[in-house]
């Protein structure tokens, strides 16, 4: 879901191991096929407000390379969503291996003009340079997740909730906890690479939430968002709580490892919350066959946001639903909590 990295080596959120990726690497890509979807035609094909052609608008784009399954559903609902829009034009630079590469390919994307750069930096500090660069040259810069310190680097700034992921999965614990009795639950947590900040978000929000119900973490592991780490931290984690009521996994790539882990040690006593919100993670919870009954959504649709509003930013237009002639300047997405009884709602926007 949904900030994911200071650099690729860093970052590999998805898949970095052998020993449980090579297995599961399949189930945990998303597809090359950039055609738009349902979800990514509903605005650009409903009749009259600003679904109608107007400006023909170049939108420069640019996210780290495709090494795992998030970022590779960036980069395809980006694309999509532009493909949907018979005004747009998409111009996408390759990012590099780091912050200094991509943004080497953004400079020479700004001398080619673009009307629009929607960016999902490398990392947003170390581009906070180009954004600035980009927006004194008269270019809008979409700050796409990752975010850049200073509000002068950006026009718009779009980004998934950290720290409502980590709310919105204790909330889901919580009432689950309430509805079976369970006065002292033993909670595991398994977050992501500790060093992130989305990582320290995401966990001060699940903390604070269940603290303010009364309960707290009795274990915690940080795995390094991949699958064969998180297979082997739940396994540790096993270990170390004989039993346990509900466990947190920040993301749902990494997931795929933590569940291999349950499976090996048979353990079913407890059910465990995921995060981002992957296709394979709701089939799972809509399958109802494995300890994962919920996640919390952190979704790569918000660059097919991103791209729709950086039209209208280029168009100067503002968003039909509000007021305001403009686009706003900062926008968050809500993290939702998806279960077996709404999954099917979601599946549509999973990666």
């Amino acid at each position: 879901m949904t900030q994911h990295s200071r650099d690729v080596s860093r970052r590999r959120l998805l898949f970095g191991g052998a020993a449980a990726g090579a297995g599961v690497l399949l189930a945990g890509c998303t597809s090359n096929d950039a055609k738009p979807t349902e979800a990514q035609t509903k605005a650009a094909a409903a009749p009259g407000g600003n679904t109608e052609p107007g400006k023909r608008v170049i939108i420069g784009f640019s996210a780290p390379a495709a090494d795992h399954g998030w970022i590779a559903a960036i980069t395809n609902n980006a694309k999509a969503q532009a493909a949907a829009y018979s005004d747009v034009e998409f111009k996408a630079v390759e990012a590099g291996a780091d912050a200094a590469a991509q943004r080497a390919a953004l400079s020479t994307l700004i001398s080619q003009k673009p009307d629009v750069i929607v960016l999902l930096p490398h990392d947003g500090k170390e581009l906070n340079a180009f954004g600035l660069e980009a927006m004194k040259a008269g270019v809008p810069v979409v700050n796409l997740d990752r975010a850049f310190p200073d509000a002068r680097a950006y026009r718009l700034q779009i980004k998934g909730d950290n720290y409502g992921m980590g709310v919105a999965a204790a909330t889901y614990m919580i009432e689950q906890f309430k509805a079976k009795g369970v006065s002292n639950p033993v909670i595991g947590e398994i977050a992501g690479m500790d060093e992130l900040e989305l990582t320290q978000e995401r966990s001060k929000g699940f903390v604070d939430t269940l603290t303010a119900n009364g309960f707290k973490v009795a274990n915690r592991r940080a795995a390094r968002f991949t699958a064969d780490s998180g297979q082997q931290e739940a396994a540790q984690l096993l270990q170390a709580l004989p039993k346990i009521d509900a466990v947190w996994n920040h993301d749902d790539d990494q997931g795929i490892g933590v569940l291999a882990a349950v499976s090996q040690a048979n353990r079913k006593e407890f059910f465990m919350v995921g995060g981002a919100g992957s296709k394979k993670a709701m089939e799972d919870i809509q399958a109802d066959n494995t300890v994962l009954k919920a996640t919390v959504t952190y979704s790569p649709s918000m660059a097919s946001s991103a791209i729709s509003l950086a039209r209208l930013i280029g168009q100067g237009r503002g968003m039909s639903d509000l007021v305001e002639l403009q686009v706003p300047k900062e926008i968050i997405l809500a993290s939702e909590t998806i279960t077996k009884e709404n999954a099917g709602n979601y599946l549509k926007l999973g990666f």
